[in-house]
């Protein structure tokens, strides 16, 4: 397994809507297993194709919830449905972050249940159920499959935060990436 460097914000495969996965290879299953190296390595519970820099409809996810369950996956050519997103601003506990904007968390309202149905890396369709924080982590992964980052959601306070972010950083040029057990970012 290899761990793979992380596009930061900026980078163009990160703003476009991904391409589906048409082969169930050795290839694919190898990128499958470098993107859970890299997930693990950042560390983060969920990693999308587009975040390596490969605008493909694939992302994996590793998720333990409070009573030990812990729920690990790869959705290929996935599909979400999620229940409609609640109302208000956004609860202390609802602050996300995301492995292309590295360090940074800010508020956001998601969805509180999500279904997902996919393929795994050998072409085997499943369907997972979620709620709470999994049910999250699939919405963000999902979103990068269409291009959108949890910025692109945040509301008028966390678009500004993240803005001063990117600029004191000075991302959101194309050509940026860190490398996770390599490079130290301030969380």
């Amino acid at each position: 397994m290899t761990v793979l460097p992380i596009c930061i914000t900026g980078e163009p495969v990160l703003h476009r809507v991904a391409e589906p996965v048409a082969t169930f290879d050795a290839e694919l299953t190898t990128l499958v297993s470098d993107m859970f190296a890299t997930m693990e390595a950042a560390p983060g519970v969920g990693l999308a194709a587009p975040q390596v820099g490969l605008a493909k409809r694939l992302f994996v996810y590793d998720w333990t919830d409070e009573e030990g369950v812990r729920t690990r996956g790869v959705a290929v050519n996935p599909e979400l449905w999620v229940s409609p997103l609640p109302l208000g601003l956004p609860d202390d506990d609802e602050e996300e972050g995301c492995l292309s904007i590295p360090g940074e968390r800010f508020g956001l309202k998601r969805a509180e249940r999500a279904i997902l149905k996919a393929q795994d890396e050998h072409g085997e369709h499943y369907e997972l159920e979620a709620s709470g924080w999994l049910a999250r982590i699939l919405q963000h992964e999902f979103d990068h499959l269409n291009g959108v980052l949890y910025a692109d959601r945040l509301d008028a306070f966390g678009t500004k935060g993240v803005q001063k972010a990117i600029k004191r950083n000075k991302w959101g040029t194309a050509g940026l990436s860190w490398m996770p057990g390599e490079d130290h970012l301030d969380d």
